[in-house]
């Protein structure tokens, strides 16, 4: 694996861990250890702090030993919660993904809106947790915070009148997208950061050799595009995430004349 925050090699996989085990955790953090002196520490501390850590060194740098030295106590007390890190992943999963509070914050007019704030919030999502992209999570222990995210979505996307298989695909498509995007990202703060380079600085080094081989007549599609194509100023995710939603549009009309 590759040290240092945001370390893009490695992947860790949800559900690894004592899959009954990590269920009761999640569906009663309150919980204390069964055996011993009077706990200390809560799940609740131990979760937070390992997510303090993935946050600020990288999902790489999450161990039991770390991340009692984050609370300043010892490792095996860490075990009288839980059994171990799989177990602990599964627990920072469903903390970082709670669902928001404030109903404004999945938009406010219809279901476009609420997919739209979606998507939006899920790339925040990796960029405040940029570790999340190295976690396989394509069998997630399904907790609080993923059932309450996803009822929440559910509820204010019903009216688009599609299958339910169909309203779940659509969420499933868009967190694609949003997954593809925050790599993307997470990809260019990592080659910057790996070569201390800027991307004007990283393309401006090759701009007088791209300059020539554009003026030899070998491409010439490429050498007629406008000059500010590649330029900085155009919201590529925000491009792909409106034409995704321009297609449901398409969809929901269709089922809606079927229906008619």
């Amino acid at each position: 694996m590759t040290s240092g925050k945001g370390g893009t090699s490695g992947t860790e996989t949800s559900g690894s861990g004592d899959i009954v085990r990590t269920l009761e955790l999640l569906w009663d953090t309150g919980r204390r250890p069964s055996r011993g002196p009077k706990p200390t520490l809560t799940l609740d501390q131990i979760v937070e702090a390992a997510v303090r850590v993935a946050d600020a060194e990288g999902l790489e740098s999450v161990s039991m030993r770390r991340v009692a030295a984050e609370l300043g106590t010892g490792t095996m007390s860490l075990y009288r919660y839980l059994p171990g890190k799989a177990e602990l992943l599964d627990l920072m999963l469903d903390r970082v993904q709670r669902p928001s509070e404030n109903p404004a914050d999945l938009g406010d007019d219809g279901w476009r809106s609420a997919l739209e704030a979606m998507g939006r919030a899920t790339l925040d999502l990796y960029r405040r947790h940029p570790w999340l992209l190295q976690v396989n999570q394509s069998r997630p222990i399904l907790g609080p915070s993923a059932l309450d995210g996803m009822e929440k979505v559910l509820s204010r996307i019903r009216p688009m009148g599609l299958p339910d298989v169909e309203l779940v695909s659509a969420i499933i498509m868009i967190d694609g997208y949003v997954v593809g995007a925050a790599r993307t990202q997470l990809y260019q703060r990592e080659a910057e950061r790996r070569t201390g380079l800027t991307d004007l600085e990283f393309w401006t080094a090759q701009a007088p050799m791209l300059e020539k081989i554009m003026l030899s007549g070998r491409y010439p599609l490429l050498a007629s595009l406008d000059e500010n194509t590649w330029g900085p100023e155009f919201d590529h995710f925000e491009y792909g995430l409106q034409r995704i939603l321009d297609g449901l549009e398409v969809i929901v009309a269709r089922r809606a004349e079927e229906q008619s």
